[in-house]
């Protein structure tokens, strides 16, 4: 007899493997462990997840920039060039050699550029598809691959770099009192230890506490008195770093405001989608001649057009807030979910988040690119007397 294309012998075993996998993804899980303990599994279990929104660095400091800080490296930088060498390479690759009858590669690089090509020349049209195209499909490309890097095993908490640092007594003495727990988290500056000299003993990192001394040890001046340890990922997901979003965001904008001025002129889109103070000029110029009645009723049209150009402006400000925020934390909290059901049920329960995660990669690059899409086709067309004309 055979199942689903195989014999039935194997569609039992494997069922078999993935209950085991099940059992032991819930015993080394967080909630499993606390029922039932096994000294021999707790090297599979994950530690409790940690959330930095900020990218964390993963060089020292390399010039700085005065009042804006110092610039080094972090690890969303380079997730984001790693990002792009993938990117280019893949599409290098495939069409460096490129033939009449297209092999797999060629084919697939191809698709994938055809089928974004039609779906924005469909929206815009031929003229303005071609337009827009590299900006839309960059955008979309991007972050749909950034996204899916972020799935493999080395991102996030797969590859980390690790900081040790010590705090050494100044003055001996006694621990009189102690602040923090053996492991918990501190930020630096926190004080850790209390003597009875009076010193107090600071976290000099951000991370967690090891090696601490119970209250009454005795501590010597130069003594090591307590590690903190702050690991994080090299690789973390751009698209989880608010920078990133913000610099599509703004470019996406930028470009749009770009088409619609190069579109219908830099003074006609101006004065038609945000300053529009033909009609309240005009009635206020009838109005100086005597024409009250005339002047009434522009006056009424043009202070709402001049309050809807207003609108409009804000409108387009808000364009980056939401761009940025609609993505950085749809991600973020894409990432966040996985680390929490990884704690707290791993290994093989957590793969259809992955799944998930694949999904909401696509529908955010999406949704990016198809906005952007859909707000230039909308600076292009013209607007308010130029419908008239």
């Amino acid at each position: 007899m055979s199942q689903l294309g195989c014999s039935t012998r194997i569609l039992v075993i494997a069922i078999i493997i993935v209950l085991i996998l099940t059992l032991v993804s819930f015993i080394t899980g967080a909630i499993g462990s606390k029922l039932v303990q096994i000294e021999a599994l707790r090297s599979l279990s994950v530690s409790s997840p940690h959330v930095e929104l900020p990218a964390e660095p993963v060089t020292k400091p390399l010039f700085s920039l005065g009042p804006l800080g110092e610039f080094y490296i972090n690890n969303t930088y380079i997730a984001s060039w790693l990002t792009i060498i993938v990117l280019v390479g893949f599409f290098y690759v495939a069409t460096r050699k490129a033939k009449i009858i297209p092999g797999r590669l060629q084919s697939l690089a191809e698709g994938i550029v055809e089928t974004l090509l039609n779906f924005v020349e469909d929206a815009a049209g031929k003229e303005n598809g071609r337009r827009f195209f590299p900006i839309v499909a960059t955008i979309f490309l991007f972050v749909i691959m950034n996204a899916y890097l972020a799935l493999l095993p080395f991102f996030g908490p797969g590859i980390v770099r690790t900081e040790h640092e010590e705090v050494l007594a100044s003055t001996s003495g006694v621990v009189a009192s102690v602040k923090v727990e053996e492991g918990a988290r501190v930020e630096e500056g926190e004080v850790i230890y209390i003597l009875d000299t009076g010193e107090e003993v600071e976290a000099p990192i951000n991370g967690a506490v090891e090696a601490l001394l119970p209250v009454g040890a005795s501590v010597t001046a130069g003594e090591s008195v307590v590690t903190v340890k702050n690991q994080w990922p090299l690789f973390r997901s751009a698209n989880t770093d608010l920078n990133m979003p913000l610099a599509f965001a703004l470019m996406a904008v930028i470009f749009v405001e770009y088409w619609g001025m190069r579109a219908l002129g830099t003074t006609r889109y101006l004065t038609t989608v945000f300053f529009n103070f033909a009609s309240l000029f005009r009635s206020l110029g009838q109005l100086f001649r005597g024409k009250v009645r005339d002047a009434f009723g522009g006056l009424v049209t043009g202070i709402i057009e001049v309050f809807v150009g207003f609108l409009e402006l804000l409108s387009h400000g808000v364009r980056i807030i939401s761009f940025t925020f609609r993505l950085f934390g749809n991600m973020t909290a894409g990432e966040i979910l996985l680390l929490v059901v990884v704690f707290l049920v791993p290994w093989i329960v957590a793969i259809p988040f992955y799944g998930l995660e694949l999904l909401i990669g696509f529908v955010q690059a999406l949704i990016f690119a198809g906005l952007t899409l859909v707000f230039a086709i909308i600076a292009v067309t013209p607007h308010g007397e130029e419908e008239h004309t």
